[in-house]
């Protein structure tokens, strides 16, 4: 993969979104989110600057669905069930792609009520084949089943936002202005610090 940097963004070199580091290769990161929505919040973030997991190439977007599987697996053996979401460009804050997993027990209606805005996937190839369609997406996976929403309802942090209320986490949203709160910023180190050491636990 041609390494394509973007300065001042978030995650690339540098990048602020890139300091909780829990593994990495030649094609991608792991980190943990550092505004997490809950303990065990992680992010899997490609090293090339591009705008979604949609527009990975064919060898890089098979790295990622590895990379997906392990830490969904993670996740799982550690907090139990999993949600997972990527605004597909639709409803980014930071225009560098990146995928969300983190612990989350809720129905998928409580996430999406009306189904007609819903379309069943089976396989992620089948987020790349939107993408080339639409140029964009909205994805999720909860109760290990995968999902595109229509593009029509996004908005910025469209996923971040519901998760987060569902959460009972309202407050940890709006990752711009979280930074502003101490006391939130001082518990999400101990949260991060608890996942880094939850990781290392499960990969050694």
């Amino acid at each position: 993969m041609t390494k394509n940097f973007e300065k001042d963004c978030a995650h690339c070199p540098g990048g602020l979104g890139l300091e909780y580091p829990l593994y990495d290769d030649n094609l991608f990161w792991v980190v943990c989110d550092v505004h997490p929505l809950i303990q065990g919040h992680i992010l899997i973030i490609p090293k090339e600057h591009i705008s979604t997991m949609g527009n990975l190439s064919e060898d890089a977007f098979k790295k990622y669905v590895d990379l997906y599987s392990k830490v969904k697996s993670f996740i799982s053996a550690f907090y139990g069930e999993v949600g997972i979401f990527e605004h597909g460009i639709t409803g980014q804050t930071v225009f560098h792609a990146h995928t969300h997993f983190l612990p989350f027990s809720h129905d998928t209606k409580e996430i999406i009520s009306d189904q007609n805005v819903l379309h069943r996937i089976t396989a992620l190839k089948e987020v790349k084949h939107e993408f080339a369609q639409k140029q964009k997406y909205l994805f999720f996976e909860n109760k290990n089943q995968m999902w595109l929403v229509d593009i029509k309802l996004g908005f910025p942090r469209f996923f971040r936002d519901i998760f987060a209320e569902l959460l009972d986490a309202k407050e940890r949203a709006n990752w711009e202005k979280t930074r502003e709160n101490q006391k939130l910023m001082k518990q999400f180190k101990k949260d991060i610090s608890a996942l880094t050491e939850n990781w290392n636990k499960h990969n050694k």
